[in-house]
C-alpha cells in the first residue's frame, strides 16, 4: 500500500503512488519509477539516494534492506522485480561477496585482486547467474546430511547445508583451508566430541555465526595464527562477556567455557599466559587488522557515509617513563597511549591506530580520509571534536578533498542569540529533541609556504550550521565543508549531534560492556621519540612570567603615584614617581634579556644530552591489537545482531537488553564428526522467546562452518538429558 505520510522533500505535485512503505520503518521514493533515481527513507528520515538504473546499486540497495528485514514482497513490487530474484541477489552477495555481483567468480585471500583477474579472465561469467545458483542449491541438497544422527531434536526449519563441489583443477583451496589441513585433528576446534553437555556460557555461540559467515573470522586467523587461534577464542568469550583481564578467567568454569569456544577446557592461568605469548610473537597483528579493515569496508560490513574520528586514552600505571597522554575528565596529562578510533554512523568500528603519547589527531585524519577515497572511490564525511578546529587543518582538509564536519570552537554566543527565530527555516528531530537549524557562509582565507618559501593564500568558504536546541533554548553552531557532493544540512547537522550528542558515540557504551582498556602483558623498549621540551626554556619562561607580575604591579603603582617637583620646576630625583619609573625600567631591561636567550635556545632537545633525565620507553602492542582485534570484531558483530533482532522484536528501547540476555543464556552443546550443535534455555516472555527463537534460526540458516569441516547450529529449547 502506498505510504500516505509526509516525507523531508516531498513536493505538492509528487504522487504518493510513487512511495511504498516496505516494512521496518522503511520508504522508497519512485518518482521516476523503478528504474530511475530513487530516495530511501527511515522514520521519515532521508537515509540515501539510489540510481536504480544502474544495476550494481540496484543489487546493492537490495541486499542492504533485505538485512534490515523488510517486506520482502513490498520490495519486489516497489522495484519491479520477482521474490526469486531478491534471493539471488542475496544468496550471490553472501557467497561471493560484491565481486559476484560485478565478475561472477569466487576472488580468493592468498592472492591479489589484479592476479586474481588475469588467472580467472576467461572463467567470468556475467550472465545467468541465477542457473549457476539452482546447480549450487541442488548440489547442496543432494549433500544435505540426515540431522537423524544427531541426539539433539532435528530443528523445525530447513537448515543450509555444505556444498560438496571440488575445486577446479588449477584452483587453490582458501589459505585457511590449507592452514587447517596441516594441522592435527586433535588441534582444530570443536575437536572433542560432547554428548548434551550443559553450559553456562552457550549463549557467546551466536558470535561465531556471523563472525565465521560475514568477517569470515577464523578463516583469517587461521591464515595468519594457524597453531595461536585458541588465544582468539579466549579473548572472544572476555569481550563478550565483559571479563576485564586474563587473571579474572580464574571464576570461570573451565569445562563448560571450553566447550562452548572448541578448546575442550579452558587451562589454567599459566596456560592461557602460554597461548598469548606464543601469538604475540608471531608479530602478525598488523596485517591482520589491515586484512579486516579493508574487507568489511569492501563486503559493506561497516557503513562509508560518515566516519567519527576520536581519541581514547590508554593509561599505563608501570615504574617506566613513557610519554604521556590526555586524560580528559581529570583535564591533565598522564602516562599512557592515544588510540585514535574510527567509526561509522551506527557505531560499527572502521579502524583503529595506538599512537604514543597524546597522537596526532589531525594527521591521523586525513590519512583516514584518503584510506576511505582509496577504499571507497569517495572520501566519506569526517566528523571530530574541537582538537581539530583551527584554518591549517580545515584548510588541508579542503585541499586534500576530504569533507568534514565539526563544531565551531570560537562560536560568538551573543551574536547566535541575537538571530531572529524566523530565520530558522528548517525544523529536524534527534534522539528524541527537536532542533531548528540556520545556514550561513563563513569564508576563511590560510596563509602558507610553498616549497620554495614563498607566501600563498588558500581561500575557502565553509558552510556554517547554527543549530537551536528547542528543549533547552541553547544555540551552537558548526562548520562543515562537502565541496561539490551537496550534501543536505540535516545530514551534516545530525552528524554532529550524533557525535556529541544523547548518545555522544561508541566508546561511551563499549566501555560499559567489553574491557576497552584492558592491555595483556606487554614489553617496553627505547622510545624513537626521545625529545622534551627544553627545561632551560622553561625555566627562562618562569622568570619572565614573575618579573611580569612585578612590572604590573609597579604599573599600577605608578598610576597611583603624582610627580613632585623641586622649586625650579624639575621633578624630585628621589620621588616615589621616579623610583617607580627606574625600577620598571631596570626589570623591563631584564625581561628583554631573558627573552632574547630563550629565543636563543632551541624549543626540543634530546633526553640522552642531559643528566639525571631517564630516557622514554615504548610499549609494545602487539598483545594490545591482538585483543582489540577481537574486541572491535565482537562490538561490530553484536550491531548486526541487534539489527536482525529488530525483524522480529518491535521494542526499540529494549532490544540491546535482549541481546545480552541471549548473549548471557545458559544451554547445553552436542559435537559430533560433523556437526557442533548448541541448545540455549528459552526467555521466560512469550515475545523474547519468540525473537530468541527467531534468531537462532536465521543464525543456523547462514550454514557457518568452522575450518576442519564441521557445521554449526543453533536452536532454542529444553534440555535434551
Amino acid at each position: 500500500m502506498p505510504h500516505t505520510a509526509t516525507l523531508p522533500g516531498l513536493k505538492r505535485d509528487d504522487s504518493l503512488a510513487s512511495h511504498f512503505a516496505i516494512g521496518q520503518g522503511y520508504v522508497l521514493h519512485l518518482p521516476r519509477g523503478p528504474r530511475g533515481k530513487g530516495y530511501l527513507y527511515r522514520h521519515s528520515t532521508l537515509l540515501k539516494e539510489v540510481d536504480l538504473s544502474k544495476k550494481l546499486q540496484r543489487q546493492t540497495l537490495v541486499v542492504d534492506l533485505m538485512r534490515q528485514g523488510v517486506n520482502q514482497s513490498d520490495l519486489a513490487k516497489a522495484l519491479d522485480l520477482s521474490r526469486q530474484t531478491l534471493h539471488n541477489y542475496r544468496e550471490l552477495y553472501d557467497r561471493f561477496g560484491l565481486e559476484g555481483f560485478v565478475h561472477g567468480y569466487t576472488p580468493s585471500a592468498s592472492k591479489s585482486r589484479e592476479t586474481q583477474r588475469r588467472l580467472h579472465a576467461a572463467q567470468r561469467r556475467p550472465g545467468a547467474k541465477a542457473r549457476e545458483l539452482e546447480q549450487l542449491r541442488a548440489q547442496e541438497r543432494a549433500a544435505l546430511p540426515q540431522n537423524a544422527e544427531l541426539d539433539l531434536d532435528p530443528p523445525r526449519y530447513c537448515l543450509q547445508a555444505e556444498s560438496q563441489v571440488a575445486p577446479e583443477a588449477g584452483e587453490k583451496e582458501h589459505p585457511a583451508a590449507e592452514s587447517a589441513s596441516l594441522l592435527p585433528e586433535a588441534d582444530l576446534p570443536f575437536a572433542e566430541h560432547h554428548a548434551g553437555c550443559a553450559s553456562r556460557y552457550a549463549g557467546v555461540f551466536i558470535l561465531l555465526f556471523p563472525l565465521l559467515t560475514q568477517w569470515h573470522w577464523l578463516d583469517r586467523i587461521f591464515t595468519r595464527f594457524p597453531r595461536q587461534w585458541r588465544i582468539f577464542q579466549v579473548f572472544l568469550l572476555m569481550s563478550a562477556l565483559n571479563i576485564r583481564s586474563i587473571e579474572q578467567l580464574k571464576h570461570v568454569r573451565r569445562e563448560e567455557a571450553g566447550r562452548v569456544l572448541g578448546l575442550g577446557a579452558l587451562p589454567s592461568l599459566p596456560g592461557v599466559w602460554s597461548w598469548f605469548g606464543q601469538a604475540a610473537e608471531q608479530e602478525g597483528t598488523q596485517v591482520l587488522l589491515e586484512d579486516q579493515f579493508d574487507d568489511q569496508i569492501e563486503r559493506a560490513l561497516v557503513g562509508t557515509r560518515v566516519w567519527f574520528t576520536d581519541g581514547h586514552l590508554l593509561p599505563y600505571t608501570g615504574q617506566e617513563r613513557v610519554h604521556a597522554s590526555y586524560n580528559t575528565q581529570r583535564r591533565m596529562p598522564v602516562p599512557g597511549q592515544t588510540n585514535q578510533v574510527t567509526c561509522d554512523e551506527h557505531g560499527r568500528i572502521v579502524c583503529f591506530e595506538i599512537q604514543e603519547g597524546k597522537g596526532d589527531l589531525r594527521s591521523r585524519i586525513l590519512r583516514v580520509g584518503e584510506y576511505g577515497k582509496a577504499r571507497t572511490g569517495q572520501a566519506p564525511i569526517q566528523v571530530f571534536d574541537r582538537e581539530g578546529h583551527g584554518a591549517e587543518f580545515f584548510s588541508a582538509l579542503v585541499r586534500a578533498n576530504i569533507p568534514f564536519a565539526t563544531w565551531e570552537k570560537y562560536a560568538d554566543k551573543q551574536r547566535l542569540e541575537a538571530i531572529a527565530e524566523d530565520a530558522f527555516t528548517h525544523r529536524f528531530e534527534s534522539n528524541g529533541k527537536t532542533y531548528r537549524l540556520l545556514e550561513e557562509a563563513k569564508p576563511m582565507v590560510y596563509t602558507h609556504h610553498d616549497d620554495h618559501g614563498a607566501e600563498q593564500e588558500h581561500p575557502f568558504v565553509l558552510r556554517r550550521l547554527v543549530l537551536w536546541n528547542q528543549s533547552s533554548h541553547r544555540r551552537a553552531s558548526g562548520l562543515c565543508w562537502d565541496g561539490a557532493r551537496g550534501v543536505d544540512r540535516e545530514t551534516l547537522a545530525l552528524a554532529i549531534l550524533h557525535r556529541w550528542g544523547a548518545s555522544e558515540n561508541t566508546f561511551k557504551h563499549l566501555g560499559e560492556r567489553h574491557p576497552l582498556h584492558y592491555h595483556p602483558g606487554f614489553a617496553l623498549s627505547e622510545s624513537h621519540r626521545q625529545d622534551i621540551d627544553n627545561p632551560q626554556r622553561k625555566a627562562l619562561d618562569a622568570q619572565i612570567k614573575g618579573i611580569q607580575a612585578q612590572l604590573t604591579r609597579r604599573y599600577k603603582q605608578l598610576s597611583k603615584a603624582q610627580q613632585v617637583a623641586n622649586a625650579d620646576g624639575k621633578p624630585r630625583a628621589n620621588s616615589k614617581h621616579q623610583r617607580l619609573k627606574q625600577a620598571i625600567q631596570k626589570l623591563e631591561t631584564s625581561q628583554a634579556q631573558l627573552r632574547e636567550q630563550r629565543q636563543q635556545l632551541p624549543k626540543r632537545i634530546n633526553v640522552g644530552e642531559l643528566q639525571d633525565y631517564r630516557s622514554f620507553k615504548k610499549i609494545d602492542n602487539e598483545g594490545k591489537r591482538l585483543f582489540d582485534f577481537v574486541t572491535a570484531s565482537v562490538w561490530n558483530v553484536r550491531r548486526t545482531l541487534i539489527d536482525w533482532l529488530g525483524a522480529y522484536y518491535a521494542k526499540d528501547s529494549d532490544r540491546v537488553d535482549l541481546f545480552y540476555a541471549i548473549l548471557h543464556s545458559h544451554g547445553w552443546i552436542k559435537s559430533d564428526a560433523r556437526w557442533v550443535v548448541v541448545r540455549l534455555e528459552p526467555l521466560q516472555q512469550p515475545n523474547r522467546r519468540y525473537a530468541q527463537e527467531q534468531l537462532c534460526r536465521k543464525l543456523s540458516g547462514l550454514g557457518a562452518r568452522i575450518p576442519g569441516g564441521k557445521w554449526l547450529r543453533i536452536e532454542v529449547g529444553d534440555t535434551p538429558l
